[in-house]
């Protein structure tokens, strides 16, 4: 949590300290969020006339409901609490889920001697890290200044078939939408091949389709193969968490923890409420939404009075 004060230009990080709840005492027009941790677990309540949420699109581990899973008998694990292949090698694994995690995870698992196996359930667009020796994000940032979505889109999928090959021969089918036009969408992030690829092209990661259950220490696929396995991971994402903690608000869903009003429009709520990082569109929607709540905040001190209210 960062704490700003406008009288002393500060900005003070708060650490270790976890949000129990956030909301708005309209008897004195100020925001109270309660923490708690440290040390002894105490309790802190900071009171302010703004609240910026910032806790993004990936604050909450996404946990699957996979049919058998109290029945594997081995390591059941997600990617937060991965920390290296190490443990597992010599091991068979199947990572469930082909985002950035997953391909990851089983590079690294390769470099351990392991033996990973990636379930991959939906199409996924798999971007090269680099093009012409320029990171394929900063390409992507750049020409979105200059170029509608589709016309990029177009761009990265060419680049990457000429550094990447035909992904689908692989197991990976790349999806109907373009890469950014899908992140826009449906908030899925492509993938940017750190050398995964190479492993599955040599036969050290085998891909798998949807998993349909797990048994003990084995898993059955969609597709009716069966195989034997010592540790799942799963690469299964991670969500917004702003439901369980903003309350008295409706700027936010329920359901997906998201702003109601999609980018360009969810960044501001009412009563000095914010929002960045919600735009599905990375660090870049990040930054336009940062701009825009800081030049807001400006306007409004000039106006308001900063002095705590005497009966709040």
């Amino acid at each position: 949590m960062i704490v700003f004060d406008f009288i002393s230009l500060k900005i003070s990080p708060v650490f270790n300290q976890t949000v129990e709840e956030a909301k708005f005492d309209r008897r004195c027009g100020l925001w109270r969020v309660r923490t708690t941790g440290g040390k002894k677990d105490e309790t802190m309540e900071y009171v302010s006339r703004w609240l910026v949420v910032a806790t993004g699109e990936n604050a909450e581990e996404v946990m699957p409901e996979i049919d058998g899973i109290p029945d594997f008998g081995g390591p059941i694990l997600h990617t937060s609490s991965y920390k290296s292949g190490e443990i597992f090698s010599e091991k068979k694994i199947l990572v469930v889920g082909c985002g950035n995690s997953g391909m990851e995870v089983c590079l690294d698992l390769c470099n351990f001697n392991a033996l990973p196996s990636l379930v991959v359930r939906d199409s996924v667009h798999v971007l090269p890290q680099e093009m012409l020796g320029i990171s394929t994000f900063g390409i992507s940032t750049s020409l979105l200044k200059w170029f509608p979505v589709h016309v990029v889109d177009r761009f990265l999928l060419r680049m990457s078939r000429l550094v990447l090959g035909d992904t689908d021969r692989l197991g990976l089918v790349r999806p109907k939408l373009g890469p950014l036009e899908r992140k826009i969408k449906c908030g899925k992030t492509p993938v940017l091949d750190v050398g995964t690829l190479a492993k599955i092209r040599s036969g050290h990661i085998k891909v798998y389709p949807e998993l349909k259950r797990v048994m003990h220490y084995s898993a059955e696929f969609v597709d009716g193969r069966v195989d034997n396995f010592d540790a799942i991971i799963l690469a299964t994402g991670y969500k917004s968490n702003v439901p369980m903690w903003l309350k008295g608000v409706n700027m936010f869903s329920e359901k997906d923890g998201f702003p109601h009003k999609p980018f360009p429009n969810g960044w501001k709520g009412e009563s000095g409420l914010y929002a960045v990082g919600f735009t599905k569109l990375g660090l870049l929607g990040a930054a336009i939404d940062a701009k825009k709540i800081a030049e807001d905040i400006e306007v409004q001190r000039h106006f308001l009075p900063l002095a705590r209210p005497q009966h709040c």
